[in-house]
């Protein structure tokens, strides 16, 4: 065989092998293929035999389920449930009334400071609170050492027991509801506040126990009354005839009273006292000037002080010597009516300025005026009356006797003649007491026969 033919030959055997091969390669892969195909098959196969088993499993879960569905909708018509649902309610009920409580509580803190601000709001106080504190305490140690020392300086008041005073005035009803005290004012250079100098000024004070309301009576110095052992004569005589005991029981017998305490002061403790409240504003006239100036010169030199002249009319603050030399001023027009007036106005100058000061004024005009003062009121009853004094309040003012008739007696000398003493007595109780149609004691009666002028 030619080379030519054999390499054709050749070519076309290896040809044909390739394809052999090739197609015995290719059944293999279907071989391999239908093998994996009927694998395949049968793992469908057990997926779908393990699929109906899952189906029946659901089947019967359901028909269980629908049995115990049935079950549970046959107790819940039962009637026990219906009791438990009942309970059911009424405890989600009060949970949601108790979670509203809370809520509303939380909204509540919620719009309330927090604690701790709080407690930072606080501490800043704390130390305005201490310094209030300190200062309150400091207030109380200050008028307990004030107190203490009023008390110390009072017990050191000259202090005289009335006796052998008449008690008057059983007649009027009303007359129990008033504290009398009678009010002496002296002039004494030698401060002899016992006896042995007549009174200057007579006052009666009285004040209404219930309401704190004050009046004051100026009983003029020259009227004529009847003193026990002493016959008929001027009223400010008794004082010299018999001290403070036969001063006040003049005043009850005569005018029937109950007065059963006394107070002396002489009269240069009047400008102490003034210069201690620092002034009192007086309502100076034209008449008065000349006068107030020569006794309040005369005051001045008798203290040892400096004065100082009055140069105007009209209202001013005065100094201690000008007030007590307003007081003495008689040569006026009215003569002793219109110096009782001015006593009585000086008084309730200083007892409005008094007022309205402080413990520490109160202290110092005590200590101006213990000196001077001789009372029978005790440490407690002074004490008692200076507790009231910011409430007392001062009202009605007059002179006694209302009517008068003045001339000179069958001696040649001025007195002051009630007109009558009887129907005088009866308008002093309405006005101090507001008794009306008072009926005078038999003692009154037989008086004014003997002093009425």
């Amino acid at each position: 065989m030619p080379a030519r033919e054999r390499d054709y030959y050749n070519r076309d055997l290896s040809r044909n092998g390739d394809y052999e091969y090739s197609r015995r390669q290719a059944g293999g892969e279907r071989s391999r293929r239908s093998t994996s195909n009927r694998q395949s098959v049968g793992q469908r196969t057990a997926r779908n035999t393990a699929n109906r088993r899952t189906v029946g499993q659901r089947t019967t879960r359901n028909t269980a389920s629908h049995q115990s569905t049935e079950g549970r909708q046959r107790r819940y018509n039962s009637p026990s449930h219906q009791v438990t649902q009942e309970r059911q309610r009424q405890y989600n009920s009060s949970s949601r009334s108790a979670a509203g409580r809370r809520n509303s509580a939380v909204n509540d803190r919620r719009t309330q400071p927090s604690p701790s601000g709080s407690r930072r709001r606080r501490k800043r106080r704390h130390p305005i609170r201490r310094f209030l504190l300190l200062l309150l305490l400091l207030v109380v140690v200050l008028a307990g050492a004030a107190i203490f020392y009023l008390i110390s300086s009072i017990s050191d008041i000259e202090n005289h027991e009335l006796s052998n005073v008449t008690i008057a005035g059983q007649n009027d009803p009303n007359i129990q509801n008033y504290q009398n005290i009678a009010l002496f004012g002296v002039d004494s250079r030698a401060n002899d506040l016992k006896k042995n100098t007549r009174s200057d000024s007579i006052m009666i004070v009285s004040i209404e126990k219930k309401t704190n309301k004050v009046k004051l009576v100026s009983v003029y110095r020259d009227t004529y009354v009847k003193i026990a052992d002493h016959g008929c004569t001027k009223v400010n005589h008794a004082y010299a005839y018999g001290g403070p005991d036969l001063a006040v029981d003049t005043l009850n017998t005569n005018f029937d009273l109950n007065i059963q305490d006394f107070v002396t002061v002489n009269f240069s403790a009047v400008s102490n006292v003034v210069d201690q409240l620092g002034g009192i504003t007086l309502d100076i006239k034209k008449d008065e000037l000349k006068w107030v100036n020569a006794y309040g010169h005369d005051v001045a030199k008798i203290n040892g002080q400096k004065y100082t002249k009055i140069k105007h009319t009209g209202k001013q603050t005065v100094t201690g010597s000008q007030a007590t030399g307003y007081c003495r001023v008689r040569y006026t027009k009215g003569g002793d009516f219109t110096r009782a007036e001015r006593q009585r106005t000086v008084l309730q100058a200083i007892f409005a300025k008094a007022k309205s000061s402080g413990p520490d004024k109160w202290v110092a005009v005590m200590n101006e005026m213990i000196p001077q003062i001789y009372t029978s009121l005790s440490t407690s009853d002074m004490l008692g009356l200076m507790a009231k004094l910011p409430f007392y309040d001062i009202g009605e003012q007059t002179g006694f006797p209302y009517k008068q008739n003045g001339h000179k007696g069958s001696d040649g000398i001025y007195y002051g003649f009630p007109d009558t003493l009887l129907s005088n007595t009866k308008k002093l109780h309405e006005e101090l007491f507001g008794t009306s149609d008072y009926t005078p004691s038999d003692t009154v009666k037989a008086i004014s026969k003997i002093t009425s002028g």
